[in-house]
């Protein structure tokens, strides 16, 4: 389908079938290209677009691209966009329910279209379908933290980068139990896929992946290319029973950097005791002196397993999932709470998807939410984007206060909304998109 957004700008949104031109001269590998000059990345290999394709629609992406109709004769041609923008669906685990959420992704609007309206157009339009076709929420990763504020995302979940120094000081006091082993490459995918969805389905926050995931997590896809990275293991942590409960995939930073350091490319457990085993593993690397990795808990156990906790040192505190409401009864409603509770929630959303005032009433955990018609007296007034924050538990309703996103109206409902939404642990997602 086709929308035209000025005279000259054309929006041509499209799935990818069977019959998917895959050459290098087909919409997809030009709309491809168009995403990576927003991302800085170089023109991709002819031979990767088909594999990329393969990726993309077992994903069932939708893709956006905003053609420009009257550029100098001497620009990229019409069939590249200047703009774009892509969507898909995976499951986003609420405590008593994973359920579908909207995932934006690609989104990028080329220098010279910049401040032309071009990402509010479909952003707009493109929350507002999906809204009508019964989705709760819409979720994303943000490169940029200053870009998706103003379409009403809440930042929802974070992560440390932590350093661990590995050597001779260091070791994990918990019980060992179970195995840890390196496993052979034709192995790696299925293995990977197996525990992450045993720790996607046990996870409050965890976002599901998608195809070249597990691909690139296990070194069957490089980085920058759907070719096998040779300089990645993958070590995988069996319990007692024999179970996969966990797996981690590294590789060597090279002899020199010093110190000698091993980088996590990607590490998930199913169990806490899968984790300190996939620590303990790492440290017992020989010739390695630290490990580093992008994606620990905020409230990460590993710190206090250690005998001695200052080896492990965090380097930064990064967003990873962003938030936004579509459909406040329907999101509010499948998501898991502690305790028992009623509140009323004025809800303010620039967009007019998700304003209004909310009854959310939890009985042991389980919540009814009903909008409420005419004029209602508030417990509590609060932004669309704070309620994206606070939806999965990740930002304290009393932190929201203190920074202006939230306003009660009576003097219990800051610490209820504490209590309701609180977790035994931060939510905690380790899926980029």
């Amino acid at each position: 389908m086709s929308e035209t957004t000025t005279p000259d700008l054309q929006t041509r949104i499209f799935t990818l079938g069977p019959d998917e031109d895959p050459s290098a001269d087909g919409r997809f590998a030009k709309w491809l290209n168009a995403e990576g000059i927003g991302f800085h990345e170089g023109t991709f290999d002819p031979e990767d677009i088909p594999l990329y394709l393969q990726a993309y629609r077992a994903d069932e992406r939708v893709l956006w691209g905003v053609h420009d109709t009257a550029q100098p004769a001497e620009a990229l041609d019409a069939d590249f966009p200047v703009a774009t923008y892509g969507t898909m669906v995976h499951t986003l685990n609420v405590g008593a329910a994973l359920i579908d959420a909207h995932q934006i992704t690609a989104v990028t609007v080329r220098a010279s279209h910049r401040r032309q309206g071009i990402l509010r157009s479909m952003m707009t339009r493109d929350l507002r379908e999906a809204r009508e076709r019964g989705l709760s929420v819409a979720i994303l990763t943000a490169s940029e933290a200053t870009i998706y504020g103003r379409f009403g995302f809440g930042c929802a979940t974070l992560t440390h980068s932590i350093e661990v120094d590995v050597r001779e000081r260091f070791e994990v006091t918990a019980r060992a139990t179970g195995t840890t082993t390196l496993v052979a490459r034709e192995h790696a995918v299925r293995l990977a896929e197996q525990v992450f969805s045993a720790f996607d389905a046990s996870t409050f926050g965890s976002v599901g992946r998608q195809y070249a995931y597990a691909r690139r997590a296990s070194g069957e896809w490089g980085r920058e290319r759907p070719v096998e990275d040779r300089a990645v293991r993958l070590a995988v942590h069996y319990d007692a029973a024999g179970t996969p409960a966990g797996y981690v995939t590294y590789r060597f930073a090279g002899w020199e950097t010093t110190p000698y350091t091993v980088k996590v490319v990607d590490l998930v457990a199913s169990t806490p005791s899968a984790y300190l085993e996939l620590w303990r593993y790492l440290g017992s690397l020989d010739l390695v002196q630290v490990v580093t990795w992008d994606e620990a808990r905020r409230d990460d156990a590993l710190p206090w397993a250690l005998r001695d906790r200052r080896c492990y040192g965090v380097k930064g505190t990064d967003d990873v999932l962003w938030v936004r409401m579509l459909d406040v009864p329907a999101a509010l409603g499948q998501r898991s709470y502690r305790g028992s509770g009623k509140i009323v929630l004025e809800v303010l959303d620039d967009l007019g998807l998700a304003n209004g005032s909310f009854s959310l009433v939890v009985a042991d955990g389980v919540a009814v939410v009903e909008q409420l018609e005419g004029a209602q007296t508030a417990d509590v007034t609060l932004t669309v984007n704070a309620l994206g924050s606070l939806y999965l538990g990740g930002v304290q309703a009393s932190t929201l206060a203190a920074a202006g996103g939230l306003t009660a109206h009576t003097d219990d409902a800051v610490a209820l909304l504490d209590a309701l939404f609180g977790l035994a642990q931060e939510p905690y997602c380790i899926t980029h998109f």
